[in-house]
């Protein structure tokens, strides 16, 4: 990184387009989309329109064709939304669910299913989960079976973001035996006869984000939507993964400094036993701590976008960077919304629900446990 500094002019312009869209046109909203378990599904369309979901896509399918800092700038600066599952909703269909469409697929799919997805017109979603099978992706156990020129589909998924709302969905099936050597992606219309939305789950936080459970019963789709090779998408899965990880330590670390930032703020406001809050060495120190943690997950998180960017092997600076970003957002967390006090704990603030929704860091897209596991076999232990 010459200079140290990933970030050209081009890319602090960038910035700057998607800080001013989410503080004018999103972050006035946040509360009251979050009180409504819903944000409007036009909002894909606009972050179609300035180009947010086609950042690294090729032109010809409406893409930028622009590097891994401009994604890098987008999720930094998506925070300002305040509203982090509107903020999930769009990198799951724009960084997750179809950059493996882009890399894998066939010029057809990428006609009826990436063009129309970058431009905001279809939401996508990415299927993975299931209730028997989350981390343990190999164990998964919705099948599509061959017959004829299409593929049957039959099972459930769990946990899926952008789920209720979806048009496709970017579907782990499995095609062949038992094992991650039997796993395939499909693209699969959420029109298709026998597909349903069981239900949206009610979680803890990211409450305008929808999480669904869905079920597949008998539900037939061409087997030309079949992604990439046969019996090989355990590996498509875990190439895809490295990509929605490192987005998710940005986000990790950009939600940890606007916190810290709120906190300065009302620090110097909020005055106690005749001085403000600022003035007090239990908060200037613990304050100190954070930002200096937080620098190093910035550095540790740019690191592995680095080696990415160059495509050099960064499985295990990718997964260093969430387990170390996420994990420290909790603690981050927790002393931001301490120092606020009794207003730390009305969801009026945004510190509250910033420390109801950062909960799911250490848990999405690989839990930190995982992140150990992978990390330690990099080790050689």
């Amino acid at each position: 990184m010459p200079g140290l500094d990933p970030f050209t002019e081009d890319h602090q312009a960038f910035r700057r387009t998607v800080r001013e869209f989410c503080e004018r046109e999103l972050a006035p909203h946040a509360r009251a989309w979050d009180a409504a378990a819903e944000f409007p599904r036009a909002l894909f369309r606009s972050f179609g329109e300035l180009g947010f979901f086609g950042i690294r896509h090729p032109p010809e399918w409406g893409g930028s064709g622009l590097d891994w800092w401009y994604v890098v700038a987008y999720a930094e600066e998506l925070v300002r939304c305040r509203n982090a599952g509107l903020a999930m909703a769009m990198l799951v269909h724009g960084e997750m669910a179809i950059p493996v469409i882009a890399d894998l697929g066939t010029d057809e799919q990428k006609r009826e299913f990436l063009a129309p997805a970058i431009r905001g017109e279809r939401i996508a979603a990415l299927a993975i989960s299931e209730p028997d099978a989350g981390s343990d992706v190999a164990a998964l156990r919705t099948t599509a079976r061959r017959d004829g020129d299409d593929l049957v589909v039959n099972g459930a998924k769990t946990w899926i973001t952008n789920g209720a709302r979806a048009d496709f969905l970017t579907l782990a099936v499995r095609t062949g035996g038992p094992g991650h050597e039997g796993l395939s992606l499909l693209l699969f219309p959420t029109d298709t006869p026998g597909f349903q939305v069981s239900r949206t789950l009610e979680k803890v936080g990211n409450p305008s984000s929808d999480t669904a459970l869905l079920f597949f019963e008998d539900c037939r789709v061409p087997a030309r939507w079949l992604l990439g090779e046969e019996n090989q998408g355990f590996y498509h899965v875990m190439a895809n993964f490295q990509g929605e990880r490192l987005v998710a330590a940005v986000q990790a670390v950009a939600g940890m400094q606007l916190m810290v930032e709120d906190a300065l703020r009302y620090a110097g406001e909020r005055s106690a036993f005749g001085r403000p809050l600022a003035r007090m060495q239990v908060w200037r120190h613990k304050l100190a701590e954070h930002l200096t943690a937080i620098e190093a997950a910035r550095w540790l998180t740019y690191r592995a976008c680095d080696l990415l960017q160059r495509g050099e092997p960064a499985v295990k600076e990718i997964s260093m960077a969430k387990l170390f970003a996420c994990d420290l957002a909790q603690r981050v967390a927790y002393d931001c919304m301490q120092l606020h006090g009794g207003m730390g704990y009305v969801l009026e603030t945004d510190v509250a629900r910033a420390w109801r929704d950062v909960r799911v860091m250490t848990i999405a897209g690989g839990t930190s446990e995982i992140m150990k596991e992978i990390i330690s076999r990099a080790a050689g232990m």
